[in-house]
C-alpha cells in the first residue's frame, strides 16, 4: 500500500456542491477527476478596497502632476470667457453706431445684453463700393462652421485650420482689415435696402451675396477662375435662390419668435426670476430643434449664441445647464466649445446637481460632443468634457442611462482614436494622457453596469487598454484607473480570458511592478489582476512566469512589504466603498493587502507543474512564507495566513532534489503545529492540507505523531463539513502506513466513524467514499481477522455498504433524487464511481470477505 498511499494524500477540489452538480466549466470528465484529485489549490482573494473620494477632482489626490502640468479642477468662468477680445470691448460700454437710423425696436434692459442689430440701409445714400472679396468674406465668415472642429473628414491639417475658422466664428472677431487681392477689376454692387430693421448682421451678408451672385462677373475673372470660376457662375443663381428663401423662412422665424423669447429671457435673468427662465429655455430648445435651427447652419446663430453667453453670469446651477444644453446643441468649437464643458464640468463637480443632468437631453448631447470633437484640435475641452461624465458616473440612476447611451462605445472609440494618433505620428501625445485618466475612470464605473463585460468585449476596450500600459507606462495616474479597471473586470472568464490573450500584457505588468515597487494602491491591483489571470488559465501561468524577470521581480515584492509590515502595518481608516460590491472592514492594511495579492499570485502559478518547482527551489519564497504565518494571528489576519498556507501547501507538493523546501519539512510541521489547534475551521482544512503533503515523510509523521495531530484528524471525522472530513481522511491514509499508529483509529473510535461517513455520504460524493476505503485499506494492511480489525458488528456493516455501492445498478440510481439529472451530468458520475471508487472498494470488499469468520470471538476469560 506504500505507493498507492502517496497517490492517496492528495486533496479533493474545494468545491463544496453536490456531487451529482455538473462541472462549471465543461471539461471532459477525466479532467475533472484530476483536477479534483490535485492537492494543488488556486486562491480566491477580495478586490482590493477602494475608498470613495470626499470630494470630486479632475485628478487623483495621490497624483504626481505638478499643478503647472495638469489642467486645474477649480476655475473662475463667466460670460466674459465666451466671447473674443474684439468683439466688445471689456468694460462693456457700447460703441456709437456709424451713420445709421436710431434703433426703434428693443427694450431698454437688452441693450447691454443683446448685440446690437445691423444698421439700416439708407436709400439717399450713394451706392458703395464693394469687392467681391469682401462679399465672399462676409458670407464665409457666417459659413465658417462648415470646416469646424467637428467635421472628421480631411487631413489634420484642414482640421486645425477648421478649427481657427470656427474659433474666429465664435469669438466674432469682425474688425480685421482685409486686402483685396489685385487679381481682376474691381466690381460695382448697389446696396439692398433692407426694410427690416431687426434683420441681424448674418442676413445683410447673405442677401449682399446673393446681389453679386446675380451680377455677371468680369470676363477678366471668368478667365481666372478656370474650371472653378465657372461652376459658381452656373450654379450661383440656382444656390443664391434656395438660401434666399431659406433666409426668409429663418428670418421670419428669428423675427416673430426667437428674438421676443431672447429678450424675455435676458429680462427674467435680470429679475432673477429662475422658474419662469427655465420653462422659456427649454421652449426656445424646443422651437429651435422642431425647426431644424440647431447646429451650425442656422442663420442666427452668431446672434443667439451672443445673447446666451451674456445670460451666463448666473449661479444658478440648473440654469446654467439649460444654457449650456443650448450652446452645445449649437455645436460651438475653438475656445467657446472648451469654456462650455468647463462650464458642465463646474455644475458637475457638486454631487447635488447630478439630478439636472437626467433632464431632457443633455446626456446624450455630452456624448455627442465627446463624439464628434477632435481629440488633438480640442483635447481640453475633452479633458472637462469626459471629466464630467466620470463625475457623472459615479451616480447610480445616471450610471445606468449612460450605458444605455452607449457611453462605453463612445469612450472606446475616442480612446482608439488617440492610440491611432499616437501611432500614426510616432511619438506619444501627453496632453492626450490628462484625456485617458478621465475616460479611464469613467470606463471603471461603467464596467460595473449589465451590459458592461459584453461591451468591453465588443470594442476592444481591454486590447486598448493594454496599448495604454505599453504607452503611458510613467502616467501613475493612469496607471492606477487602468489597473482597477483590470481588476473588475477579470473577476469574470471572458474579460479574464480576453486581457490573458494579449502577450504584452506580461511584460507591461511586470515592468510597472518594478517601476512602482513602494506604490501600494497600484501594486496591490497588479498582484490582484495577475491572480486572476493565473487562477485558471495554464497558458497564463506559462506566460507570466516566461517573461523575464517575472519571479524575482515577485519575490521581491514579497520580501519588500514582509519587510515593511514588520516595520509597522500602513492602516487608512475605514471609508464607505466605492460600490457595493467593495468589502469593507474596520482598517485596511495596504501593505498586508499587497501580501496578500501577491502570494496568490505565487500560488497560483506553482499550480503550474512546470513552474512550481521552480518557485519550491527559492529559498526567500519559503522563509518569507513562514515569517509571516509565524509572526501574525490568526484572528487579525485571516486572509494572509490562510493564503500563506496554501501557497506553502502548494509548493510542499514538489519534491525535487533542487526544492529549498523538502529540508524544511519539519520546520514548516512546527510553524503550522500552531493553526490546527485554533478554533478558525478554514485553518484547520488549509493546515491538514499541508499536513497531507508533509506527512508522506517519516519524520513529519512521527513528529505530528507526537503533537497528537492523528487523532486530532480522527476526530475531525466528525465534522459536518464534508471538505474537511475529505481532508483529514487524506492524512490518515499517510499515518496508517506506519503498522504502530493504526490501533489508534480503532481507539478513537475512527472505523465507526469511517463507516458513518460511507454510509452518509456514499452516492452523493464517490471520491470522498474512495478516501475512505483507502484509509482503512492501509489501516487494516496484513490483518488475519476482520472482525478483529474492525469489529465483528463494524466488519458486517462495512461488508454490507461496500456490497451495494458496488452494485451498479443500485449505486447509480437517481431515480429518487428531488432533482433531474441530465444525461451529460449522469455519465460523470458514472465515470467517477467506476474510476475513482470501485478499485479501492473493491479490493477491501475482498479483503473483509477473505478474512471473515462466521464464528463470534469468544470473550475474555476474565470478564466471566
Amino acid at each position: 500500500m506504500q505507493e498507492s498511499t502517496m497517490d492517496l494524500g492528495q486533496k479533493k477540489s474545494t468545491l463544496s456542491r453536490p456531487f451529482y452538480e455538473p462541472p462549471e466549466n465543461k471539461a471532459t470528465s477525466s479532467q475533472i477527476i484530476n483536477e479534483a484529485r490535485s492537492s494543488l489549490r488556486t486562491l480566491g482573494a477580495t478586490r482590493p478596497f477602494t475608498p470613495r473620494d470626499e470630494q470630486r477632482h479632475l485628478f487623483p489626490t495621490s497624483t504626481n502632476r505638478t499643478p503647472e502640468s495638469r489642467p486645474p479642477s477649480s476655475f473662475s468662468l463667466n460670460s466674459r470667457h465666451f466671447e473674443g477680445p474684439d468683439s466688445r470691448p471689456v468694460s462693456g460700454t457700447r460703441l456709437s453706431p456709424l451713420d445709421h437710423a436710431p434703433r426703434t425696436t428693443g427694450v431698454a434692459d437688452l441693450e447691454s445684453i443683446l448685440p446690437p442689430k445691423p444698421p439700416t440701409s439708407d436709400p439717399n445714400r450713394p451706392p458703395s463700393r464693394r469687392s467681391a472679396n469682401s462679399r465672399h468674406r462676409i458670407y464665409s465668415q457666417q459659413n465658417s462652421d462648415v470646416t469646424s472642429v467637428y467635421s472628421r473628414e480631411g487631413s489634420a491639417g484642414s482640421q486645425r485650420s477648421g478649427c481657427v475658422a470656427d474659433a474666429k466664428e465664435e469669438n466674432l472677431v469682425h474688425d480685421k482689415p482685409i486686402v483685396r487681392a489685385h487679381s481682376g477689376p474691381k466690381e460695382r454692387t448697389q446696396p439692398l435696402l433692407l426694410e427690416d430693421e431687426g434683420s441681424s448682421e448674418v442676413k445683410e451678408a447673405t442677401v449682399r451675396l446673393a446681389g453679386s451672385a446675380n451680377s455677371p462677373p468680369s470676363s477678366a475673372g471668368s478667365h481666372r477662375s478656370g474650371s472653378g470660376g465657372t461652376r459658381r457662375s452656373s450654379i450661383g443663381q440656382s444656390r443664391t435662390g434656395s438660401l434666399g428663401r431659406l433666409d426668409e423662412d429663418t428670418d421670419e422665424l428669428y423675427n416673430q419668435k426667437v428674438a421676443p423669447m431672447l429678450e424675455q429671457m435676458a429680462a427674467l435673468s435680470k429679475k432673477k426670476d429662475c422658474d419662469r427662465f427655465l420653462v422659456l429655455a427649454g421652449n426656445l430648445y424646443n422651437l429651435l430643434e422642431e425647426n431644424n435651427c440647431l447646429g451650425k447652419h442656422f442663420h442666427h446663430r452668431s446672434t443667439v449664441l451672443k445673447v446666451i453667453f451674456k445670460l451666463l453670469d448666473v449661479e444658478e446651477p440648473r440654469l446654467l445647464l439649460k444654457l449650456a444644453r443650448l450652446i452645445l446643441a449649437f455645436r460651438v468649437g475653438g475656445n467657446n466649445l472648451l469654456n462650455v464643458c468647463k462650464l458642465v464640468f463646474k455644475v458637475s463637480r457638486n454631487e447635488k446637481n447630478d439630478s439636472y443632468f437626467l433632464e431632457e437631453n443633455l446626456l446624450n448631447l455630452l456624448l455627442d460632443t465627446i463624439r464628434g470633437a477632435d481629440h488633438q484640435v480640442s483635447c481640453e475641452a475633452l479633458i472637462y468634457c469626459v471629466g464630467a461624465v466620470k463625475f457623472l458616473t459615479g451616480n447610480a440612476t445616471i450610471l445606468k442611462r449612460l450605458a444605455r447611451l452607449d457611453c462605453i462605445k463612445v469612450l472606446a472609440t475616442l480612446m482608439h482614436n488617440i492610440i491611432k494618433t499616437n501611432k500614426e505620428t510616432g511619438k506619444v501625445g501627453d496632453q492626450f494622457g490628462h484625456i485617458l485618466v478621465q475616460l479611464a475612470a469613467a470606463l471603471r464605473n461603467l464596467a460595473d453596469t449589465n451590459s458592461g463585460r459584453e461591451q468591453f468585449i465588443s470594442h476592444h476596450v481591454v486590447e486598448g487598454l493594454t496599448v495604454l500600459i505599453e504607452t503611458y507606462p510613467n502616467d501613475s495616474d493612469l496607471m492606477l484607473y487602468i489597473s482597477r479597471i483590470f481588476s473588475k473586470v477579470t473577476l469574470h472568464t471572458d474579460c479574464s480570458t480576453a486581457l490573458a490573450d494579449q502577450h504584452g500584457c506580461y511584460k507591461s505588468f511586470v515592468s510597472l511592478l518594478k517601476r512602482y515597487l513602494k506604490k501600494e494602491d497600484l501594486v496591490v491591483r497588479l498582484c490582484f489582476v495577475l491572480g486572476n489571470l493565473t487562477a485558471k488559465n495554464e497558458q497564463a501561468r506559462q506566460r507570466l512566469f516566461q517573461e523575464k524577470d517575472a519571479l524575482d521581480v515577485l519575490l521581491n515584492v514579497l520580501r519588500t512589504y514582509n519587510d515593511m509590515d514588520k516595520q509597522g502595518a500602513h492602516e487608512v481608516p475605514a471609508e464607505p466603498p466605492l460600490d457595493e460590491s467593495t468589502e469593507n472592514t474596520s482598517s485596511i492594511n495596504k501593505v498586508e493587502d499587497v501580501l496578500i495579492k501577491v502570494i496568490r499570485v505565487l500560488a497560483n502559478l506553482s499550480i503550474s507543474e512546470d513552474v512550481g518547482p521552480f518557485i519550491a527551489a527559492s529559498p526567500q519564497c519559503i522563509t518569507n512564507l513562514l515569517h509571516i504565518i509565524e509572526r501574525k494571528d490568526i484572528t487579525e489576519s485571516e486572509e494572509l495566513i490562510l493564503n500563506c498556507v496554501a501557497a506553502v501547501n502548494n509548493l510542499t507538493y514538489y519534491t525535487t532534489k533542487q526544492s529549498t523546501v523538502t529540508p524544511q519539512h519539519l520546520t514548516i510541521a512546527q510553524s503550522m503545529l500552531k493553526l490546527v489547534l485554533t478554533s478558525n475551521m478554514e485553518a484547520i482544512l488549509e493546515t491538514a492540507r499541508v499536513f497531507g503533503n508533509l506527512t508522506r515523510h517519516k519524520p513529519v509523521r512521527d513528529f505530528l505523531s507526537e503533537k497528537k495531530v492523528d487523532a486530532i484528524m480522527v476526530t475531525l471525522l466528525d465534522s459536518g463539513n464534508r471538505e474537511l472530513v475529505y481532508v483529514a481522511c487524506g492524512v490518515l491514509i499517510n499515518f496508517m502506513i506506519d503498522e504502530e499508529r493504526r490501533p489508534l483509529l480503532k481507539q478513537e473510535g475512527g472505523v465507526t466513524k469511517c463507516i458513518e461517513v460511507l454510509r452518509d455520504f456514499g452516492r452523493e460524493d464517490w471520491q470522498l467514499c474512495s478516501t475512505v476505503c483507502k484509509v482503512l485499506c492501509n489501516y487494516s494492511t496484513h490483518m488475519t481477522s476482520s472482525a478483529n480489525t474492525f469489529g465483528h458488528k463494524e466488519a458486517q456493516l462495512l461488508s454490507d455498504l461496500l456490497i451495494e455501492y458496488l452494485d451498479k445498478d443500485a449505486a447509480l440510481d437517481l431515480s429518487q433524487h428531488p432533482i433531474v439529472v441530465e444525461d451529460e451530468v449522469k455519465a460523470y458520475i458514472h465515470e467517477i464511481w467506476e474510476t475513482d471508487f470501485c478499485p479501492v472498494a473493491s479490493q477491501l470488499l475482498r479483503r473483509i470477505e477473505l478474512h471473515q469468520c462466521d464464528l463470534e470471538p469468544l470473550e475474555a476469560p476474565g470478564s466471566l
